[in-house]
């Protein structure tokens, strides 16, 4: 991987900035429950994000196309901005990006400047054909075929066959890559619309995300020139499928982020204006420290591993695909947890639709389906991190945790080593008795996985913002002292969770007779860890409604 500095900081909080006040403008609430009562994309908006008038699709190409050369972190940025105004219009955006995801990989020099350009100049709107009906998350099952067309004994196009369903952008777009068979392996291929063959099905009709366009395509006979086929040579299709996985999951975690946020965002606001018995709901520690901050916390701990995941990215760290599973595994399932929240938090307004909470919910329900569901994920993430649990006789996590260790005790770096220790020791009796060869064993890990390494890096951010060394473009929502509460509570809640969740995995599978427990799982260490808890969720609440705290932050 090619590292990339992106924009600079003025940059991306300019074009951050630009993009509220143009979405403030055009898509109003009113106008969004309309938008969504209707089941309407509304086109016009999104390619006006994508023209002169905003330029937000310049951050997602290069500067030798023409675009403005974002990294991922800018990214992540601009996606969750996004998400937080709308996550159907976000997803109908970053669409086009994903659309031309294997040209951006895998394309010839010529083919990349023509058409990455052209979505430069133009604002043209791609889709990203790869799902089929009977191959969601398994690109290996395609049964699109792309069969070659020869003249005087030379290769000179390919005839696509095939249908593909749950293509974003479907009904819309202006060109598509399309994955499919050919001779050589699966290959992508770029179709344009209009060419003969290749036609659209009506919109589905969806629980979210109704303002993106959503809808099959079929490829009947479609000819497309050689020139199309990207990269000039086939069978590598997958290949630059998976190339991308960890950069476009990390996008749609920034989905979950937004759109978590922009549901508990409003919970907050409502409870300081709801009285119930005589007080704001906000002042009731029994609505807090349920409804709003313990989402708050989760959603700031995946922040802080898709954070840590865009940065390698663009430092050019090799092999992150796993990193960007966990990273989308932790953001959309907090994302979606939050938006439940809020609607509980809202009452029985909650439950309407003018309230806004109960759309929110819906779209991000979609973000644990695309890109790899929470399932997918979690096999993703268990089958590597077990690998290299094997591969490095069980240093993996220690070593992780020994790093942890070594962080202030005040920023939670302590508790987190304990959940990465607790997690080493549940790896080695899985790997005693063999317990992975159950298939839910093993994804009940990835689950275990993805909240100790999220604890880590979540105590790793705390302790670098109280040193002052949070690289520049990382959000600032949350001060020093709010972040190390933050990963002090989410540390103890991976330590729990991964003791008391791992012992019961590895007790309840078991043989009869085995001896219980896991060498080296201190369930008294993890129980102890727990002291101060109630201390730091009054702390975090004192800070999400900006009034004194008393509580000074300890571990």
């Amino acid at each position: 991987m090619t590292p990339t500095t992106g924009l600079d900081h003025d940059t991306l909080e300019m074009m951050l900035s630009s993009l509220e006040e143009f979405g403030a403008a055009a898509l109003p609430e009113a106008r969004l429950l309309d938008l969504d009562r209707d089941d309407e994309c509304p086109e016009d908006t999104v390619r006006a994000m994508c023209s002169e008038d905003l330029g937000v699709h310049l951050v997602f190409i290069p500067e030798d196309c023409g675009g403005l050369g974002g990294g991922a972190v800018d990214a992540y940025r601009v996606c969750e901005r996004l998400a937080r105004l709308d996550i159907g219009v976000a997803t109908a955006v970053f669409a086009t990006f994903l659309g031309s995801d294997p040209i951006l990989v895998g394309a010839t020099p010529e083919q990349r400047k023509e058409w990455l350009g052209r979505i430069a100049e133009h604002g043209l709107v791609f889709a990203y054909g790869a799902t089929e009906p009977e191959a969601g998350s398994d690109l290996g099952a395609l049964t699109t075929t792309a069969t070659p067309v020869e003249t005087d004994g030379r290769v000179t196009a390919y005839r696509l066959t095939g249908r593909k369903q749950w293509i974003s952008n479907g009904s819309i777009a202006d060109v598509c890559t399309i994955l499919a068979v050919a001779p050589g392996g699966p290959s992508w291929f770029v179709v344009e619309r209009g060419t003969p063959g290749f036609t659209a099905a009506p919109p589905e009709d969806k629980h979210g995300i109704r303002l993106s366009n959503t809808a099959a395509l079929f490829l009947d006979d479609v000819t497309v020139p050689v020139e199309n086929l990207v990269g000039r040579v086939e069978g590598r299709g997958l290949t630059q499928a998976q190339e991308v996985f960890g950069y476009t999951r990390v996008m749609v975690a920034a989905f979950g982020l937004g759109g978590g946020w922009a549901a508990l965002d409003r919970a907050i606001g409502y409870s300081t204006t709801r009285v119930q018995g005589g007080a704001p709901l906000s002042g009731k520690q029994g609505y807090t420290h349920k409804l709003i901050v313990p989402h708050a916390v989760r959603l700031e701990a995946a922040r802080a591993f898709v954070e840590q995941t865009a940065a390698g990215i663009d430092a050019g760290e090799p092999g992150l695909n796993t990193a960007g599973a966990i990273a989308k595994y932790l953001a959309t399932e907090a994302g979606n947890a939050a938006a439940e929240a809020a609607i509980q938090a809202h009452g029985g307004y909650g439950y309407t639709r003018p309230y806004l909470v109960e759309k929110i919910k819906r779209d991000v329900r979609i973000t644990l389906i695309y890109e790899g569901t929470s399932e997918i994920l979690e096999m993703t993430i268990a089958r590597d991190r077990w690998q290299q649990h094997l591969k490095t006789a069980g240093r993996f996590h220690r070593d992780l945790a020994d790093e942890a260790a070594r962080l202030p005790l005040e920023c939670g770096g302590p508790v987190a080593a304990l959940a990465l220790r607790s997690l080493a020791a549940v790896l080695d009796a899985c790997r005693a008795d063999r317990l992975t060869r159950s298939q839910h064993v093993l994804l009940r890990l990835g689950e275990l996985v993805a909240h100790a390494e999220s604890a880590a890096a979540l105590a790793h951010r705390a302790a670098a913002a109280a040193a002052g060394t949070l690289p520049e473009k990382a959000d600032r929502r949350f001060g020093a002292t709010t972040l190390a509460a933050m990963s002090r509570v989410f540390a103890r809640e991976a330590a729990l969770k991964v003791g008391a969740e791992g012992l019961r995995w590895v007790v309840g599978a078991r043989p009869a007779g085995a001896p219980d427990g896991a060498a080296g799982l201190d369930l008294a260490q993890v129980q102890a860890a727990q002291a101060g808890l109630l201390a730091d969720l009054d702390a975090i609440a004192a800070e999400l409604y900006h009034r004194p705290s008393t509580v000074e932050g300890k571990s």
